[in-house]
């Protein structure tokens, strides 16, 4: 492959994120081009340890689990890895600061900076609530609620991350009282019987659920709700929403009204095609609509990405992507789970798991990222299978 006048002959690829979506891309787009000289892969990531966001919820409440390195997840990819927080990206230069000291060239770039906790969503959150943001927010969690010894924890925001987290903490300190708090009944989208399950599971383990309670501020000591109304609390969780990087706006890509890159069907950012946006860092539309952030659909894209990129290198369109849901796993203590099979539009279907079978299930899926990757790094296609959703998916002019 013969390079554009003024640049180097080596094709440089820069991932951004070492999250579920970022590391699938840089493992499967290392597999792939490990025997070639002109391409080179390097992934940018705060921190050297992986962030199992599946089980943060665990860690948060004392759990002992094993550390995954970063480092040594690439070990025989070829791609080389970069530590340092990225602080800005220059999509016109095409580069990217790192720490604010280094910063870092590329001719592709596959961004995966995903979601944060939505602390701004209001005012406290950020200086008074904890948060499941990585490990060492969780473990600082667990730290205070084995000092606590009694009281009251309120969990703030009522989706999935809100009542593993307040099941987790119900069933590990049976001494704590604990509230869930959030807009909507938990498990509502769920068919109606496997939400009544799991409400029901909550009872068991004594959380008081309080639906319909909207938390406008995080005091100290408390929350309070739309309406006046407050709740007392010795810890709070904030579980309510997520946020993305401001760096891609910063950058001049065109985004949604989240922030999330705006990607075409082939998940290059419609403004600039040299950057690939992945995970919960992308506004994709299928069929069905925009997607949301999971891990199933986040590995995905990352592979996904990979694979196109190859097919640009080497002069042919990429395909495009397309993605169904097929189920959603909550756990609800070590024990006991739901798992809540869906349509690719994420709508409910009438099958579901419940008890100890779905919590094998879930643990299942919690881990399947790691052989996932090792089998990648073997076998790059084992990773390019998932379900592509049928007619859910399809949008118009695209097959």
């Amino acid at each position: 492959m013969s390079a554009p006048e003024g640049r180097t002959a080596t094709h440089h690829v820069l991932i951004l994120g070492a999250g579920y979506a970022g590391m699938s891309a840089a493992i499967q787009l290392a597999a792939r081009v490990k025997r070639r000289e002109d391409v080179r892969v390097t992934l940018v990531n705060a921190q050297e340890r992986f962030t199992e966001r599946l089980r943060l919820h665990m860690t948060a409440t004392g759990r002992r689990l094993p550390e995954m390195s970063i480092p040594e997840l690439l070990a025989g990819t070829g791609a080389r890895f970069v530590r340092g927080r990225v602080t800005a990206v220059d999509a016109e230069a095409r580069t990217v600061r790192v720490d604010d000291e280094r910063v870092l060239r590329y001719d592709t770039l596959v961004y995966a900076l995903g979601g944060l906790p939505d602390t701004e969503a209001a005012p406290g959150a950020e200086d008074h609530a904890y948060t499941l943001a990585g490990a060492r927010d969780a473990e600082s969690l667990a730290g205070r609620l084995a000092r606590l010894g009694g009281g009251t924890v309120a969990v703030c925001g009522s989706g999935l991350t809100g009542v593993e987290s307040a099941a987790e903490i119900a069933e590990r300190h049976p001494e704590l009282d604990v509230v869930l708090l959030g807009r909507q009944e938990p498990g509502a989208a769920m068919h109606p019987k496997a939400g009544a399950y799991l409400r029901a599971a909550l009872e068991r383990l004594r959380v008081r659920v309080r639906a319909g309670a909207e938390v406008v501020k995080v005091l100290p000591g408390a929350v309070e709700l739309a309406g006046g109304e407050s709740v007392a609390a010795d810890v709070v969780l904030w579980t309510g929403g997520t946020r993305v990087s401001p760096l891609a706006a910063a950058a001049g890509l065109t985004v949604d009204e989240r922030g999330r890159v705006v990607t075409d069907e082939a998940l290059r950012s419609v403004s600039h095609p040299e950057v690939y946006a992945v995970g919960d860092a992308a506004a994709i539309r299928q069929g069905y609509g925009v997607m949301h952030g999971t891990c199933q659909s986040g590995m995905p894209t990352g592979v996904h990405a990979a694979v196109s990129i190859v097919r640009a290198l080497d002069g042919r369109r990429p395909k495009p992507f397309r993605f169904g849901y097929y189920h959603t796993p909550v756990s609800l203590g070590r024990h006991d789970a739901v798992v809540q099979f869906t349509h690719p539009d994420d709508s409910p279907r009438r099958v579901y798991l419940t008890g100890r079978l779905a919590a094998r299930y879930k643990e299942t899926v919690s881990a399947s990222p790691w052989p996932t990757y090792g089998r990648m790094k073997k076998m790059p296609a084992s990773g390019a299978f998932w379900p592509r959703g049928g007619r859910f998916t399809r949008t118009r002019g695209v097959r």
